[in-house]
C-alpha cells in the first residue's frame, strides 16, 4: 500500500517495565503488515544488553529487530536511534544511530536530552516518510514524574507525533487497577488525551470475572479497555530483557538426557542466543548464579556480557571461576560466546580503559588466546561454516552458519585453533577465521551470536554430548518457525483485542 505523506502512527506504552509493550508492539506490526501496510517499529530509547546487528552494521535493541521481523521488513538504526547498554558503576554506553557515541552516568545522560531529541525526532520523521505505518513503543512507565523533563521515549515523542496510545498493564503483578488509574492520574491533560484504550495483559483464569472491572476502569479514567490478553505459553517470541528469563533455581524439564549449565552473568547480554537449546527435547538448560548450583552438567556455557572484566571478577567472587576451570579439567566441555570467549582465554588487555580502569586481567586460561579491548566496536551480520570438526564440534565440519557479531575486543592466538571461517561479513565477501578450539576439542570460544540457532551445528553438538554420555537424545521437535510464531501472535491479539477500536484510534476507519 503506497504511502502518501506521513505514515499513521500508534504507540504502546506500559504502566511498568515488562508489562508486555514489546510483544504487543510486535503483534501490531504483524497485524498491520497482514493488512497490506508497510510497517516500521520504533522505540526512541531502549535500555538493553540484548542487541542486534543490522545488515549495514549498526547496533539496535534486539526487540526492535524482532518487531521488524514481525513487520516483515529489514531492521534499521532509525527504528531504535538511542540504545543504552548498562555497564558497571551506574554507567551506560550510549549507542546513537547504531554506533557507540559515549559512555555516561545517568545524570550526564539526562543532560544531553536536547541533542538526542533531535536524533529521535529526525529518525521517527524519516520512518514516517518511508512507511505507511509506524508502531511506536515506550519504555518503562510514562508516569515517572521525577524524570518527565528528560523524557524522549514516552509521552514527549507521542505528543510530537500526535500518536494515539494504548496503555498496557500486567495483571499478574497485582494491583492492575492502581497501575492504570495511578498512571492516568499522573499524566498531564494533553498526555491523557492521547490514551485511547487500556489493555490488560497476562490474565489467568476465567476472563468473565474481569468484566465488572472494564466498566469500573472506564468510569475512573474515561478510557475503555480494548482487551484482556490471557497468559500464553505456546507462542514463542524472543524476550526483550532478563526480566522474562527463568530464575536461576528454575531450570529443568523432568528427566532430561542432557543437562546444560548457562552462567547467568550480572550483565548477561544477547540471552536469546540460547533459546534454541531451551526448546530442544531432552535438554535441560539451567541458569547458574552460585557455585553450589553448578552441579555436574554435561556442558557449561559462559554467555555474552557488556562488561567482560567486571563479570569475570564476579565469577571469581562467586567461586564459579574455580569451579568452571576444575570442571573443564575433569572433562566437562565448556563453550564461551563473545565475552564468554574472552573470559576463557589466557589474558584480557585494556590499554585504553575501554572496559576497566585496570590495564589487564588474567582470564580463565582454558584457551590459548589473548583479548585486547579497543574503542571501535565490531557489529556485523555474518555467514560462514565449520572448518574444524573435532571434539564438541564432531559431526559438524562443513556445516554452514549465519550469525552476528557485537564486540569491542580483538582476540588473537594460534591460527590453527580457529574452528570457523567467516565468508560474508556485512555483505562483503571475506575469508576470516573466528573462534578457538582447544587441543582436546572440549573448550570452544567464538564471537558468533546466534551460533545455536544453526540447526545442523546445534544438533551435531548435542548428539555428540549425548553419545559421549551414553544416552539417547530424542528427535528434535524441529526448528521454531519464527515467522509462523508472529502469525500466531497476531491471531491471538486479534482474538482478544478490539481491533476496530484500534483502527479507529489510528484513523483507519471513518
Amino acid at each position: 500500500m503506497a504511502n502518501s505523506g506521513l505514515a499513521k502512527v500508534i504507540m504502546v506504552q506500559g504502566t511498568s517495565s515488562h508489562a508486555g509493550k514489546s510483544v504487543l508492539t510486535a503483534a501490531l506490526c504483524r497485524i498491520f503488515a497482514q493488512e497490506g501496510y508497510s510497517v516500521a517499529p520504533f522505540k526512541a530509547q531502549n535500555m538493553s544488553l540484548n542487541s542486534y546487528a543490522t545488515p549495514d552494521g549498526g547496533e539496535i535493541g534486539r526487540s526492535q529487530a524482532v518487531q521488524a521481523a514481525a513487520a516483515m521488513v529489514e531492521p534499521r538504526v532509525e527504528m531504535n536511534p538511542v540504545l543504552l547498554k548498562p555497564e558497571a558503576d551506574s554507567r551506560s554506553q550510549v549507542v546513537v544511530l547504531g554506533r557507540p557515541h559515549i559512555t555516561l552516568s545517568a545524570r550526564s545522560y539526562y543532560e544531553r536530552k536536547a541533542a538526542l531529541w533531535d536524533v529521535v525526532t529526525s529518525s521517527l520523521d524519516t520512518l514516517r516518510r518511508e512507511y505507511d505505518m509506524v508502531v511506536m513503543e515506550g519504555a518503562g512507565s510514562p508516569a515517572e514524574i521525577n524524570l518527565r523533563q528528560y523524557d524522549i521515549v514516552n509521552m514527549s515523542i507521542a505528543l510530537h507525533a500526535n500518536a494515539p496510545v494504548l496503555l498496557i498493564a500486567d495483571i499478574e503483578r497485582g494491583g492492575v487497577f492502581a497501575q492504570l488509574v495511578g498512571t492516568m492520574a499522573l499524566l498531564e491533560p494533553e498526555e491523557r488525551a492521547l490514551v485511547k484504550a487500556h489493555v490488560i495483559n497476562k490474565f489467568r483464569g476465567d476472563i468473565s470475572l474481569f468484566e465488572p472491572g472494564r466498566a469500573q476502569l472506564r468510569e475512573l479514567t474515561g478510557v475503555p479497555v480494548a482487551g484482556v490478553l490471557p497468559y500464553f505459553f505456546d507462542i514463542h517470541v524472543p524476550e526483550e530483557d532478563t526480566l522474562g528469563l527463568p530464575d536461576a533455581e528454575a531450570g529443568g524439564f523432568g528427566d532430561a538426557a542432557l543437562d546444560i549449565a548457562l552462567i547467568r552473568l550480572p550483565h548477561l547480554a544477547n540471552f536469546d542466543d540460547f533459546d534454541p537449546l531451551r526448546h530442544e527435547l531432552g535438554v535441560r538448560l539451567r541458569f547458574v548464579e552460585r557455585q553450589e548450583q553448578l552441579g555436574t552438567p554435561d556442558l557449561i556455557i559462559i554467555p555474552g556480557s557488556k562488561t567482560t572484566m567486571a563479570d569475570l571478577d564476579w565469577l571469581r567472587e562467586q567461586g564459579l571461576a574455580d569451579r568452571i576451570v576444575a570442571a573443564r579439567k575433569a572433562g566437562t566441555p565448556a563453550v564461551g560466546i563473545c565475552a564468554g570467549y574472552q573470559m576463557l582465554g589466557k589474558e584480557l588487555l585494556d590499554p585504553e580503559g575501554v572496559e576497566s580502569p585496570r590495564p589487564s586481567s588474567p582470564g580463565l586460561g582454558l584457551l590459548p588466546v589473548t583479548t585486547t579491548f579497543l574503542g571501535d566496536k565490531a557489529t556485523h551480520q555474518v555467514a560462514g561454516r565449520v572448518v574444524d570438526g573435532r571434539g564438541i564440534l564432531s559431526g559438524s565440519e562443513g556445516a554452514e552458519l549465519v550469525a552476528y557479531e557485537i564486540h569491542m575486543g580483538v582476540t588473537t592466538g594460534e591460527a590453527s585453533t580457529s574452528p570457523f571461517v567467516i565468508e560474508t561479513r556485512s555483505g562483503q565477501d571475506v575469508t576470516l577465521p573466528d573462534g578457538a578450539l582447544d587441543e582436546e576439542g572440549l573448550t570452544l570460544g567464538v564471537y558468533l551470536h546466534g551460533l545455536f540457532h544453526n540447526r545442523q551445528l546445534r544438533r551435531a553438538m548435542l548428539s555428540w554430548l549425548a553419545s559421549r554420555k551414553g544416552v539417547s537424545l530424542p528427535e528434535s521437535a524441529g526448528e521454531v518457525d519464527q515467522n509462523a510464531e508472529y502469525d500466531k501472535l497476531a491471531a491471538f491479539v486479534r482474538e482478544h483485542l478490539d481491533m476496530e477500536l484500534v483502527y479507529e484510534a489510528v484513523g483507519l476507519r471513518a
